[in-house]
């Protein structure tokens, strides 16, 4: 069962990020369930063989304020995807920093050594303003232009990409839901 973690501040923005998330689920015979991040009990987290943190729109970085519901990721032992916010939450609970960079649009990007499927260039989907500069505990999948696209820790099963699977590369999400 797949735990899909909803950031978004508006119910509206929920269409747009999660939404398709569960598609790529559901057209896959995948068996999940979503919770909004604020909503999240420990029962949710025993339940999941998985997660999945979905991201949110440009403007909406209310998550950021408020980390510590997700402090759970440092001793969390299943798989875990960070789309974009998600991303940025797996940074920030590793005490990693925020920065400031907006990047909107289909970019091409180069992955190495097989990143959920992903091995050299793919088109993805940009919507962010922010980024994580990552440390020594994480391994870099891609990078351009200085800002990190797709990590995984080097101990966990913990994924982060910023881009947007769920528009551009949905297979990567079937990818890490078969893990």
């Amino acid at each position: 069962m797949i735990l899909v973690i909803n950031l978004c501040k508006e119910r509206l923005h929920y269409y747009e990020f999660v939404k398709p998330v569960e598609d790529i689920l559901q057209e896959n015979g995948m068996k999940y369930f979503v919770r909004h991040y604020r909503e999240i009990s420990d029962g949710d987290l025993k339940k999941a063989d998985k997660i999945i943190i979905c991201g949110t729109s440009l403007f909406d970085n209310e998550f950021v304020k408020n980390i510590e519901n997700f402090k759970w990721l440092r001793d969390f032992d299943k798989p875990v995807l960070g789309i974009c916010g998600g991303m940025q939450i797996i940074g920030m609970v590793f005490w990693e920093k925020l920065n400031k960079k907006t990047e909107i649009g289909f970019y091409i990007e180069r992955f190495t050594n097989n990143f959920l499927g992903l091995d050299g260039e793919h088109e993805v989907y940009h919507l962010h303003n922010n980024y994580i500069l990552f440390g020594s505990d994480f391994e870099i999948y891609s990078k351009s232009n200085r800002v990190i696209q797709a990590v995984k820790h080097k101990k966990k099963e913990i994924y982060g990409v910023l881009f947007h699977p769920e528009v551009r590369e949905k297979d990567l999400i079937v990818k890490f839901s078969l893990l």
